[in-house]
């Protein structure tokens, strides 16, 4: 393990994160892992880490971070308006940050959460296989809490460095951040607990993010999905990108920090391709949600699969 940036701001929500916690559910542990997994993965993947790597998550706000050694970085997700030393910053490229240069960001310009990711990854706390910190819980990353003024982040070994200098994620898969996007969802598991009207509602209507949506779940305001009866379930396991709706009427999608078992009815679930959407769209933005089929969504996630394999063996590769 190496030094590799000191933190002079926190930012907003700046924490540790990888893919998650997988395969612990059923003992209660939350997955927790990267909101937008995909820009995550990519980001590893062009400066040479497996894509799974612990990177930073930054939300809104971002950090102010100090290199203390040369070390290559890539930036993907939202543009929180990166700099080094007050020069514009790459993103969905590899770069050099310098030794004793900084890195800031002046504010979100489009999307919520960006993710760093470093040369030899990120180190931090390893829980059950993990280092994504889960805040509620105080587990995993930097002592289980966000970045603060004066943590010292350190690296693994990051092998040949020069190698991964200045790849890119082709334009045709670097998505664009909307206030408005457009969702698609698989209808069930709990599809009989809803009206006809409701299901019309929830397909047929745009909701809005309200401020109360976190890394647990996504709520949302608009017309109200109607039940059959009670919204009220015996609780059963939640998977990522499920859309609770309680007594309100109200949807919920359920996100990288969720609870292990829910009571409420659920009315659909995003599809794996469309969560980064979701994980981007700021409070104020809008979503609605289009019905597709179990064999169209696999072929989304097929597809999305193959590409991020080819990237990562073509980054490990040299």
């Amino acid at each position: 393990m190496k030094p590799a940036l000191k933190v002079l701001k926190p930012g907003l929500l700046t924490t540790v994160q990888d893919l998650g916690r997988i395969g612990f559910q059923h003992t209660g542990m939350v997955v927790a892992g990267a909101m937008d997994a995909f820009s995550l993965q990519v980001a590893n993947c062009l400066v040479g880490n497996r894509r799974g790597e612990a990177g930073l998550e930054m939300t809104v706000i971002g950090p102010e971070l100090k290199a203390l050694d040369d070390i290559v970085v890539a930036l993907c997700g939202a543009d929180l308006g990166p700099t080094v030393d007050g020069v514009p910053a790459p993103l969905w490229k590899s770069f050099v940050l310098e030794r004793g240069s900084v890195l800031r960001f002046r504010g979100a310009l489009s999307g919520m959460r960006a993710y760093l990711a470093v040369a030899g990854g990120i180190c931090g706390e390893n829980v059950m296989g993990s280092k994504s910190t889960y805040v509620r819980a105080k587990i995993g990353g930097i002592k289980g809490r966000p970045l603060r003024r004066g943590d010292v982040l350190e690296r693994g070994e990051g092998g040949a460095a020069s190698r991964r200098i200045g790849r890119s994620l082709s334009a045709d898969w670097i998505p664009g951040w909307n206030r408005k996007e457009e969702v698609r969802v698989i209808l069930g598991p709990q599809e009989e607990a809803f009206t006809p009207k409701g299901i019309r509602t929830f397909l047929g209507s745009e909701y809005q993010v309200t401020a109360q949506s976190d890394r647990m779940g996504i709520r949302l305001r608009g017309p109200e999905i109607e039940h059959r009866e009670s919204a009220d379930i015996l609780s059963d396991a939640v998977s990522m990108g499920a859309v609770q709706v309680p007594a309100d009427g109200q949807p919920i999608v359920l996100m990288a920090d969720r609870q292990t078992t829910g009571g409420y009815a659920k009315i659909a679930a995003v599809i794996s391709v469309d969560l980064p959407k979701l994980a981007q769209l700021p409070p104020g933005g809008h979503v609605s949600f289009r019905e597709v089929g179990i064999e169209e969504a696999q072929e989304l996630a097929v597809r999305q699969e193959r590409f991020l394999h080819k990237l990562e063996t073509a980054g490990r590769s040299g």
